[in-house]
């Protein structure tokens, strides 16, 4: 099947074509196009993506190189640097958007799984800036002289795919993006003590869903009952009660539960706030201890992926590339486990990145690839506790 086909073109046909038309069709992205479409602009991406190019003239640089095998690759006959900088421009980045999250779905379909101690929908929520020039990105205005966007992103922990991102300027207070989220039944919410926000806490409780929060220090709580606990490991207490403040009773009129929580390896002392109260206080503090996992997801992205450096400068342009990186990401997540690998992200993405070009059947060229010697950087570079 994959006879004479480029690596490029293999791991394409893993994208649904159709329903990217559709959604282009759906907000009129290929309307009066001759020869660039949509899609040929999100391989072009994607390329750049998988390919790591630091500018758009650096892609079209790599494109231009390869100029007779734009129509194998899937490009069409026309990609100059002014048709792809006018279509970041003006086309619907919701197009990019919805595919993406179509994406998403389906990556997060095939990597299901039970592997996680706590069974069940596990997310972290939280944020992370990106930095940009003011004086070139004029509408990301963050503090005097400095631009940024913020990434809200929900990680689903037990799959390792982003859930739901949602971009806003860098200056948006992290707790307003939880406004965006839909809350599942039953599922498990994790949040830094910067998403103490009692009343929108309350908002999960009342979906039937469960949260795990870092506790503040101002915090007011009134004990009511205190819980069996073992000493040994690291759980210092767990408590039922109340909030006593005037406006957070109000918020939050039902009972919480608070764990203190030592941790050896840091030495290092935790305070958890959570509305279940069937998981064990080691297990809300495991649950937490994740919550790290999101922020291995924006190192990884940040440093594998093109969303700090931009080949457009509107708003519409970063973007699309945004959510082509997102693609990337998810595109490189179901080949992997559409082919049964058995390789991380990254060392899939390496191997994808050099081989784009080639014509070796793609479950092959991963197969015979040696990864004894393959270290993913950021390993190195972060600490192995998770708190």
């Amino acid at each position: 099947m994959n006879q004479g086909k480029y690596v490029f073109a293999q791991i394409v046909e893993f994208l649904p074509q159709r329903v990217f038309d559709q959604i282009a069709d759906k907000y009129d992205g290929n309307r009066y196009v001759k020869h660039f479409s949509c899609w040929n602009q999100l391989l072009c991406m994607l390329f750049g993506q998988l390919t790591n190019r630091d500018s758009l003239r650096d892609l079209m640089v790599a494109l231009d190189a390869h100029r007779s095998k734009s129509y194998h690759l899937g490009f069409g006959k026309s990609v100059t640097r002014s048709n792809l900088a006018k279509a970041n421009e003006v086309r619907n980045s919701k197009i990019f958007e919805e595919f993406a999250y179509h994406l998403i779905a389906i990556a997060r379909k095939a990597r299901a799984n039970d592997d996680f101690e706590i069974k069940g929908k596990v997310y972290a929520f939280d944020s992370s800036t990106i930095d940009l020039c003011l004086s070139v990105f004029w509408w990301a205005k963050f503090r005097k002289a400095k631009g940024g966007i913020k990434l809200h992103t929900l990680f689903d922990i037990t799959t390792q795919i982003p859930a739901f991102v949602h971009i806003t300027p860098a200056t948006v207070n992290d707790v307003n993006a939880m406004d965006y989220l839909v809350y599942e039944q039953s599922a498990y919410y994790i949040f830094d003590r910067g998403y103490v926000d009692f009343a929108r806490l309350y908002k999960i409780t009342l979906h039937s869903a469960f949260f795990v929060v870092r506790g503040k220090s101002n915090l007011k709580f009134k004990r009511m009952y205190s819980r069996k606990i073992d000493k040994t490991t690291g759980v210092k207490y767990d408590q039922i009660g109340k909030l006593t403040g005037f406006y957070v009773s109000k918020e939050y009129p039902e009972k919480l539960r608070r764990v203190k929580f030592y941790d050896d390896e840091t030495k290092r002392t935790f305070v958890f706030l959570t509305n279940n109260f069937d998981l064990t206080a080691e297990q809300v503090a495991l649950l937490y201890k994740n919550r790290w996992q999101i922020e291995l997801f924006f190192k990884w992205i940040k440093q594998h992926l093109k969303i700090k450096s931009f080949w457009g400068t509107t708003e519409n342009a970063v973007r699309i590339q945004i959510f082509s990186a997102l693609i990337a990401y998810c595109l490189v997540a179901i080949v992997g486990t559409e082919l049964k690998i058995g390789r991380s992200t990254y060392e899939i993405l390496q191997v994808l990145g050099i081989s784009l070009l080639d014509k070796t059947p793609v479950s092959e060229l991963l197969a015979i690839i040696d990864y004894k010697d393959v270290k993913e950087p950021i390993c190195k570079q972060l600490s192995l506790n998770l708190f």
